[in-house]
């Protein structure tokens, strides 16, 4: 009977206190957010004599202390049976996330759990719920960006709502529920940026001082460096500052300029190392930014001639004397064309050319110096416009090739007496193939020669041979 009436009296302590406890709002919000259901459980009435003198001593105390709050809290503790959200174990983790490589937790493990529905929870560092995958080993974090997520282990009664991505796990939750405590997953994702400036090209060698401009933009990571490479990737310098580097001083060739951002830990970040197979970390490259670096190359200056030669009759027509100074280069060569450019030879000097063979013309000599990779350096092609490449011609020298061609006269032959009576040659024609600055008809005897120069054909046929004599006489153009 004892058993009963204490029943009745918690009963009715039990309703006081819950109906001042939902009169305050803030409390009504802790009670439903901290109480989960009890199971249905079957006592004996011993079980309920103490769970009733508890509850009683319980309310008591509350009542007597004055502390609605901090006893509602400590009656919630008594009353969370049945609903645990856990412990979990494992991590922290942390990912370089963005390199389209799989990042996945793995190890977490979770005891300690109770409730009827369970569910694992990914938020962002606010409570923003970002997933509720089946399971966090599930989840790919590289592609959720940079930031920091949390895993939690949610335990909850029927009736749950708010439970949805989007929603913040610390205020849109309303019902019976429990969560674990959490593990942090670092999401890095450094980014390298975009350089502004460039690309340049220096002529090195000269002495003069050849430094670039550039800056950064959109660059983010917990460090930062400037990297110079070759073209292989090899790693020729860590500057502080690429606008410190004098780029006179690193000879012909092509390095490529580089922001890098990483986190901390990176390793093979040396000059000497590849920065595109040598560098293990999370890190972002930005593109490059080339820098060409061509050599002083200088044609030089030639002396020597004009020279003039009368082609085409057998003897040997070669230039003589001709000097080169001041050239520079890793390559030379000597070049002849004509004279709108397009090359006739490439003799390994000058004076190995016999040009006699050559026609009628101009030549030009020049001289060329170039750097590796030139491409079109080719007879036939136009040294002016077909060549591609680091290069410089000296001056050039002029070779007037002259070949005058008489062409040919039809008429006679002619043969006279000589009696007193005038003897004019007559019908002589000549065909206008004739080449030649200056032209003149020539008379001359069967030995060659010269007896007479007539300026025209008139003249010719004006001449009397009456008073030449006996003999042979020969008419030429």
């Amino acid at each position: 009977m004892l058993i009963y009436q204490l029943m009745a009296f918690s009963y009715l302590n039990n309703y006081i206190l819950f109906i001042n406890l939902f009169k305050n709002e803030a409390m009504k919000t802790k009670l439903h957010f901290y109480r989960c259901s009890l199971r249905t459980l079957f006592f004996n009435k011993w079980q309920i004599a103490i769970f009733t003198l508890l509850s009683v001593i319980f309310n008591t105390e509350m009542f007597a202390n004055n502390s609605l709050e901090h006893n509602a809290l400590d009656m919630n503790v008594a009353l969370e049976f049945g609903c645990d959200g856990g412990q979990i174990t494992g991590g922290p983790f942390e990912f370089c996330v963005g390199d389209g490589q799989a990042d996945n937790v793995s190890g977490i493990e979770l005891t300690g759990n109770d409730g009827q529905n369970s569910q694992w929870v990914v938020t962002d560092s606010t409570g923003k719920i970002l997933g509720l995958p089946s399971s966090p080993e599930a989840v790919d974090f590289d592609g959720a960006g940079a930031g920091l997520c949390l895993i939690w282990h949610l335990s909850y009664s029927d009736g749950l709502t708010g439970l949805a991505m989007g929603n913040n796990v610390n205020s849109d939750l309303k019902g019976v529920y429990s969560f674990s405590n959490y593990i942090r997953v670092y999401r890095n994702q450094p980014e390298g940026g975009t350089i502004e400036g460039g690309p340049f090209e220096f002529i090195v060698g000269d002495g003069k001082d050849d430094f670039v401009w550039v800056g950064i933009n959109g660059a983010s990571g917990a460090n930062a460096q400037w990297v110079i490479t070759d073209e292989d990737g090899v790693i020729l310098g860590l500057p502080g500052n690429p606008e410190t580097v004098n780029f006179e001083e690193a000879g012909e060739g092509i390095c490529l300029i580089w922001y890098l951002s990483y986190t901390n830990g990176l390793t093979g970040l040396t000059v000497g190392n590849n920065a595109t197979t040598d560098l293990s970390g999370c890190y972002d490259f930005s593109d490059p930014v080339k820098v060409v670096r061509k050599e002083k190359i200088d044609g030089g200056e030639i002396t020597g001639g004009p020279f003039t030669f009368c082609v085409g009759d057998g003897v040997a027509d070669n230039v003589s004397g001709i000097e080169l100074t001041w050239d520079s280069g890793t390559n030379s060569q000597w070049v002849i064309t004509d004279d709108k450019g397009k090359i006739l030879g490439l003799p390994a000097t000058p004076d190995a050319v016999n040009f006699d063979g050559a026609g009628a013309g101009t030549c030009l000599i020049w001289h060329l110096s170039y750097a590796d990779g030139l491409t079109g350096l080719a007879e036939g092609n136009n040294a002016l416009t077909d060549l591609k490449g680091n290069y410089d011609f000296s001056n050039n020298i002029h070779v007037y090739r002259n070949q005058p061609e008489a062409g040919e006269i039809s008429g006679g032959p002619f043969e006279f007496f000589v009696d007193g009576e005038v003897d004019n040659v007559s019908g002589i024609t000549l065909d206008g193939t004739g080449v030649g600055s200056n032209s003149t008809w020539v008379i001359t005897d069967d030995t060659g020669k010269i007896l007479g120069l007539p300026p025209t054909l008139a003249a010719v046929e004006g001449v009397d041979f009456d008073g030449a004599g006996a003999g042979t006489c020969l008419i030429w153009y």
